[in-house]
């Protein structure tokens, strides 16, 4: 695992030192982030990598995990699909089961600390069943809520309440509440296995493991099997390329065990796909990083062709990579892809495949496309920005009212 001082050759020295400064402001606090499940997604995939390096700055950090089955999980993500926008009714008895489980929890979790970060859906109604709270509570939002189902958002919203604050990826995610809400987006870690540069054997031995021949080009979806991110629709937009440009795609993802239509999903994607042998359909085994970064480096292009996207860190580890990037114009997608600058968006499989075309036609662009990409997410994107975030919000926690002034390189005072 990293430690910090390893980003120094990519982000610098002033910012590790503007980052060591900011810890020593909440040194010695603790805090604890809860979500639903240790593998699989985003969020998972943050946690691993931000809370060691919370802990070598000298706070105390733990990373929680709620327990439940599956019928817990089967609302949960009915609750996840209508926060985005799907009209879904929920019994009383769903929602009993979605309270009981929280409240369970609440009595099994060890939740003393200064701060806690609650982790979407899923845990937010701990608050109401965890009496003994003497910290302050956040509610960490990493999901599209542009436009919720407004029933289900009503029912929530009772809980949110109850926070001291929430986070959102983007502004226009952001809801009334009485609390103050605050904009950290996500990030990626340039480090981790699905980051790092990799060697060109290694990137050969995927290659061979998947069957994968460049003999033609390559177009690449990575996510989970999830009808939001359009499988179906990118396999539609592929088979309009090459009708004029042989082709070839891959659509490689995993399951998580917070999301059970994972199964059926990939399903309807095999039966879509079935006889074509310019589609591979990869089924990645959980921690399969070296994997995805070999496949995402293969690839001529990148989509994340999403319909709905909190924010989309395929794209950002696609960007890093320096490829071009073609993303539904969704979510935090948007804060990520300009077109003609760092990727394109698109609303349709016709739009799709219109800059896929564009991008296989014109190597040039497309390389200096993939070079803007990188640099945008080296200044935007990366674990230690994601770090800066969280330090700077744990002392505007501790601190309502005083401002966190830089006086130089080697000095951070809290003022008025």
């Amino acid at each position: 695992m990293a430690v910090l001082k390893d980003y120094e050759d990519i982000i610098g020295k002033r910012n590790i030192r503007q980052i060591e400064m900011l810890a020593k402001l909440s040194r010695n606090k603790k805090v604890v982030m809860v979500n639903s499940t240790r593998d699989g997604g985003g969020v998972a995939e943050i946690l691993h990598r931000l809370v060691p390096l919370i802990n070598e700055l000298g706070i105390n950090c733990r990373w929680e995990v709620i327990s439940a089955d599956k019928d817990f999980f089967s609302i949960t993500k009915k609750i996840h699909n209508a926060l985005q926008g799907e009209k879904i009714r929920f019994s009383g008895e769903e929602l009993e089961i979605y309270r009981k489980v929280n409240e369970d929890n609440a009595r099994n979790l060890n939740l003393d600390a200064d701060i806690v970060v609650i982790h979407d859906p899923q845990p937010l109604p701990l608050i109401d069943f965890y009496k003994a709270r003497r910290a302050k509570w956040v509610w960490r939002c990493h999901i599209d809520m542009s436009g919720p189902d407004l029933r289900l958002w009503k029912f929530l919203k009772n809980y949110l309440e109850e926070y001291d604050a929430s986070i959102f990826s983007i502004e226009k995610f952001s809801k009334s509440l009485s609390h103050p809400q605050y904009l950290i987006a996500p990030s990626i870690d340039p480090l981790s296995d699905k980051n790092k540069v990799l060697d060109k054997d290694e990137i050969k031995a995927v290659s061979k493991m998947y069957n994968i021949k460049k003999d033609k080009p390559v177009i690449l979806q990575v996510s989970r099997f999830d009808r939001f991110k359009d499988p179906i629709g990118v396999i539609k937009a592929f088979r309009l390329v090459r009708k004029e440009i042989n082709c070839q795609l891959i659509l490689a993802g995993g399951t998580a065990s917070d999301d059970p239509e994972g199964e059926a999903v990939l399903e309807e994607v095999r039966k879509e796909a079935e006889g074509d042998p310019d589609i591979h359909i990869l089924l990645l085994k959980p921690k399969s990083d070296i994997e995805i970064n070999a496949l995402q480096r293969i690839a001529d292009v990148v989509l994340q062709k999403s319909l709905k996207e909190g924010f989309g860190l395929t794209v950002t580890e696609a960007m890093w990579k320096g490829k071009p990037v073609i993303g539904g114009e969704v979510g935090g997608i948007t804060t990520q892809l300009h077109n003609h600058r760092t990727g394109f968006l698109v609303n349709s499989i016709e739009g799709a495949a219109y800059r896929i075309r564009y991008l296989l036609n014109r190597p040039l662009i497309s390389k200096r496309i993939g070079e803007q990409a990188k640099k945008f997410v080296s200044e935007n994107f990366l674990i230690t920005r994601h770090l800066r975030d969280y330090l700077s919000l744990f002392y505007i926690l501790e601190n309502p009212g005083k401002n966190i002034i830089y006086t130089g390189e080697n000095e951070i005072n809290g003022g008025s």
